[in-house]
């Protein structure tokens, strides 16, 4: 992909209630640092009237104003879909798109949320067993993450919702994607924790609003590694509560970072510094990226 061909660039966001988002930051902080004059806006569709039913008239206007890219957050993931020209094989594979590169009049949509969690994985849970994980949680985050444990290797995945009939409808999507796994709904979570290596938990419980622990904290031991998707705060009470207990530990920042990092190289062709965008994001969290993990050794 060719590299951006002016010294400015423009990009937005566009969601729901995304104010406290850090991901304009990072892309300006790390457009600063290549040279770049980089202006990131926010499009919340809590303060348009009418709200998501401008989804269209926003790409437009986007287009209209110089955009080169647009990131896409809840709910407009998969309603964004008709409005495109072009779809990654990970986007139609997700059924979601989080990031849309604007192009010589064209449309092209990605998702790089499954790539954020898989490399926020590969470095922060090295060795990691994967041959029984459970994953709470099958929206459109559990998506990604199945999706990236499944490319990292995954052999067994049991997922579960509160919503058996979409817990169901991703395992079996997953299925088609990698038939050589085991991928399956989850009924019994207690009996399916016994024999787990992992925990991946993909709902909002943990969030600032949502407190709580997603699962009954005597499900969790020391031969458990547990990675969260929820950043605000870094460190959730399922954290907490796992780190207790000796499991290894993985914050939600480091998908929040590396999906900026896809995004970033695909809206500008070029080579983002992701240590620098950890090290910013870390700055601006106020506390390490990734917990210390306890045994053998952090969106």
């Amino acid at each position: 992909m060719a590299a951006v061909e002016h010294s400015s660039f423009r990009a937005g966001l566009i969601g729901k209630g995304i104010q406290a988002s850090l991901t304009p930051a990072m892309h300006m902080e790390e457009g600063r640092a290549q040279g770049l004059d980089y202006h990131y806006v926010l499009l919340d569709l809590d303060r348009i009237d009418g709200g998501d039913k401008h989804l269209p008239n926003l790409i437009l206007d986007a287009e209209a104003k110089g955009f080169g890219g647009l990131n896409i957050t809840h709910p407009c993931k998969q309603d964004v879909i008709p409005f495109l020209d072009t779809l990654s094989d990970e986007a139609v594979a997700l059924g979601a798109v989080n990031t849309v590169v604007l192009r010589d009049g064209r449309r092209h949509g990605h998702n790089t949320d499954w790539w954020g969690f898989a490399e926020s994985f590969r470095r922060g849970l090295p060795g990691a067993n994967l041959r029984s994980v459970v994953q709470l949680g099958a929206g459109g985050a559990g998506a990604a993450t199945a999706f990236a444990i499944l490319r990292s290797g995954a052999e067994r995945l049991t997922i579960f919702d509160q919503d058996a009939a979409r817990s169901s409808a991703l395992a079996e999507s997953m299925k088609q994607h990698f038939p050589d796994r085991a991928v399956v709904a989850g009924r019994d979570l207690s009996r399916e924790m016994a024999s787990a290596t992992g925990l991946i938990h993909a709902t909002p419980t943990g969030m600032a609003k949502y407190p709580g622990l997603p699962l009954p904290a005597d499900l969790l031991g020391p031969s458990l590694w547990v990675a969260e998707i929820v950043y605000f705060p870094l460190r959730t009470e399922l954290l907490i509560e796992a780190e207790k207990v000796g499991c290894r530990i993985l914050d939600g920042g480091g998908m929040a970072v590396f999906q900026a990092v896809g995004a970033f190289k695909l809206f500008t062709g070029l080579e983002p510094d992701a240590d620098r965008m950890l090290r910013h994001f870390a700055e601006m969290t106020r506390g390490p990226l990734q917990p210390v993990r306890a045994a053998g050794g952090g969106r």
